[in-house]
């Protein structure tokens, strides 16, 4: 059992070389670690564990530079962080030796939650405290009174589509966990309310990246807990007018909520698409993905039958992953 002075919740990093999207920063990996960094040495001053809630990285392979200037800053950690495996973290159903994240499991950087089940008993404010995770793709308990003997509180981290507020295809509805007073999720992007559902209250913080526009007005930020206290939220430092809005513009958007986003060009050319990742038109991006964006909504405006849509994103797909592979390796 682990004595401290609390829990350091902290939404999906995303970390990856790669810029993504609309952001315009020069160099979108050092934005990330650097938030990382900012992370681990508050929850070093406040005596807290850093617990991840998936999707460390953006990719299930990151470039080695990566990999180590991520191990430094674990290193320094006064507890050993945990993290829970995100979809983003692995290639197959469970993370394995192929994967970047395993590394982390395997020297002792990070106690990773490989499987569903119990992670770690904590003694916090004079309580006992256990923590449990689900990674992505497996199912969350409903029962988790089986578990760290007798503890004051039981706590669970999970990385799932879950129905807050807004229900949307496929998300799962929010149900209670027998035996957890909190449940945390990472995964969805944006900060949700948290709902109580029978003796569960489940929380989503959001991630401290915004990857997307519909995170325009999201809040960086990660939460600290405590059996003995509500949670605190902690803002972690970011700038604003991160993204490149040229040929947008948001309608309505609120905070943990995606808004209306509306094309304001209408080009027909795929050409013109493609260049449109040219510095001289569009802030240059490392994962294509303002292309995808802009070739996705051209197939909505003109109703492209699927058959060609799938010829066309493979050709596209292809070509990225070879950019990718490059960029990697070189």
């Amino acid at each position: 059992m682990r004595e401290c002075k609390g829990l350091l919740f902290i939404g999906d990093p995303h970390l990856d070389h790669a810029t993504p999207g609309r952001r315009l920063d020069d160099n979108f990996a050092e934005t990330v670690l650097g938030k990382l960094d900012f992370i681990i040495e508050h929850a070093n001053s406040n005596d807290l564990v850093p617990v991840f809630l998936g999707d460390m990285f953006d990719k299930n392979v990151v470039s080695k530079w990566i990999e180590n200037r991520l191990a430094r800053i674990l290193m320094k950690a006064k507890y050993k962080p945990i993290s829970n495996v995100g979809n983003h973290d692995k290639k197959d159903k469970v993370l394995n030796d192929q994967d970047s994240l395993m590394s982390y499991a395997i020297n002792g950087t990070m106690h990773v939650a490989l499987d569903a089940g119990p992670v770690e008993t904590f003694s916090i404010d004079g309580k006992t405290v256990g923590l449990g995770a689900t990674p992505y793709d497996q199912a969350i308990p409903t029962d988790v009174r089986m578990y760290f003997g007798k503890p004051d509180m039981i706590v669970w981290i999970t990385h799932h589509d879950l129905a807050f507020g807004n229900p949307y295809p496929g998300a799962e509805p929010l149900t209670e966990i027998k035996g957890c007073r909190l449940a945390v999720n990472g995964h969805m992007h944006l900060s949700k309310p948290p709902a109580a559902v029978g003796e569960t209250t489940w929380f989503n913080p959001g991630n401290i990246t915004r990857q997307e526009i519909d995170a325009l007005e999201h809040e960086p930020c990660v939460y600290e807990f405590s059996p003995t206290r509500s949670l605190k939220k902690i803002v972690v430092p970011h700038k604003q007018g991160v993204f490149n809005l040229k040929g947008k513009y948001i309608d309505a958007v609120s905070p943990g909520e995606p808004g209306s986003v509306k094309t304001m060009n209408d080009d027909s050319d795929f050409v013109a698409i493609l260049q449109a990742e040219d510095a001289m038109e569009m802030q240059k991006t490392d994962d294509g993905s303002v292309a995808r964006e802009e070739i996705e909504e051209k197939f909505e405006r003109d109703q492209t039958p699927q058959d060609v849509r799938d010829i066309v994103m493979g050709l596209f797909a292809t070509v990225q992953a070879k950019i990718r592979a490059e960029t990697v390796l070189g």
